[in-house]
């Protein structure tokens, strides 16, 4: 402090007041003080919201307006620098005030002296680096409360919100004045996990890395990794600090990886088969082709027809086993969206009518323009939409189909009022031979799969029991 000079503003309306008091001022010997003079009350305020002093002795009385009125200013202003405020006579209610709106002392004029001004200088600047050091701390802290990609919170013993930062209610959808109506279990769907997590505080009061789902404003479900701990921080009552990690993209990359490396054990398993397969079918065919130039039997015609459509039959059998299992191999040309979704609807335009669904369809206004093979594309879309329909009761169908755009991703969203799919079914959905169907051979969904994989696009699906399934896919623009 010997080395910087502690620069001080008197406002005083009276000049003899300031001079006494200047002169106190001259006589302390533990600082280098530069005072100055102020005696107009907008000058004042301009000096502060210019930070051109480090402190600030204010008189009580400044014409029209009061130390008080200076007071307003500088906490408007959010000023760190002490203000003390001087008046002629002791006024216990005016101290109260003046200490309460932020003043860090009140000195009455006729009771100055050296040593009392010197003490309330040192009071004054230790008090305010301790402050602003707090300050700084307070705003580091808070910036990394609110800049945190995580959704960090503050929650009472039932565990409902009261602070929040903003990622909090970008990753559950409700704003912070909604979320401070809710605790986070209101926000679990299930009833096993809202009683392990109490169970969890109970014994320990704290949650490490515990795996929930999350329900968000908008009804979709988001895997994620929850953690609290007990914090009293001076408060009368027990408190948490939270933490909630979003990895719903997590587990879909990982539940996608799994399906591949299935798809491609499957695939071996079906290569292996073709191999073995094709041999015999070969003898087939060529016995076929040396009883076709033997001398006529009367059975002959009838077994060679026989001999042909079942080697036939092998043979499309082995072809579909292959595309099922294996990634497609496209020829890929610029198309949009649109026009794939059309020429599917109507493809499957006779189902639909026959199954009487009432049918809406939204499509985004510009062309969502795509790298695509359009047939095999095709083939992907009918699958799930002929899957739709067979999920729904005729004549009470509703099948939706939205087509959106923003971003340069194009999204598909197919929705039916259908039966829906279990949950211990959905993960399995597109592996190869997995059905539900009395007949089905489970190869539809896989086939899509490799289709969409094939054009790198994302497919997720979500289903309820007894209110529908909704399959949502993404594509990059072209």
């Amino acid at each position: 402090m010997a080395e910087q000079p502690i620069r001080i503003l008197i406002i005083d309306d009276d000049e003899d007041d300031f001079y006494i008091t200047s002169e106190y001022l001259k006589q302390i010997q533990e600082y280098k003080l530069q005072v100055d003079w102020c005696f107009r009350f907008n000058d004042a305020i301009q000096f502060l919201q210019s930070r051109a002093y480090d402190m600030y002795f204010v008189d009580y009385r400044l014409g029209a307006k009061t130390g008080l009125d200076f007071l307003k200013e500088a906490v408007a202003l959010g000023v760190e620098e002490p203000i003390v405020l001087l008046t002629g006579k002791g006024n216990k209610a005016v101290d109260i005030e003046a200490m309460q709106m932020g003043a860090t002392d009140y000195l009455i004029k006729t009771e100055l002296n050296v040593d009392k001004l010197e003490r309330c200088i040192r009071y004054a600047m230790e008090r305010t680096s301790y402050l602003k050091a707090l300050r700084a701390n307070e705003r580091k802290y808070r910036n990394i409360f609110e800049l945190s990609k995580d959704a960090v919170f503050i929650a009472d013993r039932d565990l409902r919100f009261r602070d929040m930062n903003q990622a909090t209610s970008d990753l559950l959808g409700f704003s912070k004045e909604e979320l401070q109506e809710r605790s986070v279990y209101d926000l679990i769907p299930e009833e096993m996990p809202k009683a392990v997590l109490r169970n969890m505080l109970n014994s320990s009061g704290e949650v490490n890395d515990l795996e929930l789902e999350f329900q968000t404003n908008g009804g979709e479900r988001k895997s994620c990794v929850f953690s609290v701990i007990t914090q009293m921080g001076g408060l009368p009552t027990a408190h948490y600090q939270g933490l909630i990690h979003d990895i719903t993209n997590l587990k879909r990359a990982a539940q996608a990886n799994l399906l591949v490396e299935k798809l491609a054990a499957t695939g071996r398993l079906v290569r292996t088969l073709a191999h073995e397969v094709r041999n015999p079918l070969n003898n087939i065919n060529m016995s076929v082709e040396q009883l076709a130039h033997a001398p006529e039997v009367e059975e002959g015609p009838l077994y060679l027809d026989i001999i042909q459509r079942n080697s036939k039959r092998i043979g499309d059998l082995i072809t579909e086993l292959l595309d099922s299992s294996r990634p497609s191999e496209l020829n890929f040309e610029r198309c949009t969206l649109q026009s794939v979704m059309d020429a599917t609807i109507a493809e499957a335009l006779d189902r639909i009518t026959l199954q009487r669904i009432n049918m809406a369809i939204s499509y985004c206004e510009e062309p969502c323009w795509i790298m695509a093979s359009p047939e095999k594309l095709k083939i992907a879309f009918l699958n799930i939409i002929i899957n739709a329909v067979e999920a729904m009761k005729a004549g009470e169908g509703e099948l939706e189909i939205v087509l959106e755009s923003a971003n340069f991703i194009h999204k598909i969203s197919i929705r039916d009022n259908g039966c829906g799919i279990p949950e211990e079914n959905l993960s399995r959905l597109f592996e190869p031979y997995f059905t539900s169907k009395r007949n089905g051979m489970g190869l539809g969904l896989a086939s899509t799969l490799n289709i969409l994989q094939a054009h790198k696009a994302h497919i997720d699906v979500s289903s309820i029991i007894g209110t529908g399934t909704t399959f949502v896919i993404t594509f990059p623009s072209a």
